[in-house]
């Protein structure tokens, strides 16, 4: 028996059912009618650009070490997202094989198009995992930056049509998890205990 047969590529998300799939389109519903404002297109697609390899993560991480000469947390935070890449896009992903909502991407977004499957959103759970970081290892007042980051991120594959919705859902609770796992290592190797 091949991948294939014991996985199959379905729409839905793995047999959750309807529920999710009219969650899906209620949600596209609602970004078409967004798609196409100018600033709104602009945002996703620099937003999804700037989440590609965790750009955006990375240079937050380097950022806050440049500041606060915190070197071994930004060293951390690229060891964590580097895990947590190789769990979500070489485990949790190859579980699902779920499609993206478009074969090639939307035509109206010029956007990396992923190889991986759809589910769930690496973009997303990488978002995720990198803002619990830095909101744990950072002030309070920083927290609203992080958050609103990894929204914007996360958000900006289902707008430019890269994601469905419950995959960036999906995504963002992956990443969560995993940063709450991760949490003691990387506290270790940032020096923090």
């Amino acid at each position: 028996m091949n991948d294939d047969e014991r996985s199959p590529s379905v729409p839905g998300l793995g047999g959750l059912g309807p529920g999710v799939a009219r969650f899906d389109e209620i949600v596209d519903e609602w970004l078409e009618s967004i798609r196409g404002n100018p600033a709104a297109d602009r945002v996703a697609t620099t937003a999804s650009r700037l989440g590609d390899w965790s750009t955006i993560w990375h240079a937050a991480g380097l950022a806050r070490a440049l500041a606060s000469g915190r070197f071994r947390e930004a060293i951390a935070l690229d060891i964590g997202l580097a895990a947590e890449s190789l769990i979500v896009n070489q485990g949790v992903k190859r579980l699902f094989r779920r499609e993206r909502p478009t074969e090639s991407g939307d035509e109206r977004y010029e956007v990396r198009r992923p190889s991986t499957s759809a589910f769930p959103s690496g973009h997303a759970s990488a978002a995720a995992f990198a803002a619990v970081t830095l909101m744990r290892w950072g002030r309070r007042r920083s927290s609203p930056l992080w958050l609103t980051l990894a929204v914007v991120v996360g958000v900006s594959r289902a707008v430019v049509r890269i994601h469905h919705a419950s995959d960036v859902v999906g995504g963002a609770a992956t990443g969560v998890a995993l940063a709450r796992l991760l949490a003691k290592p990387l506290d270790r190797i940032a020096g923090r205990r």
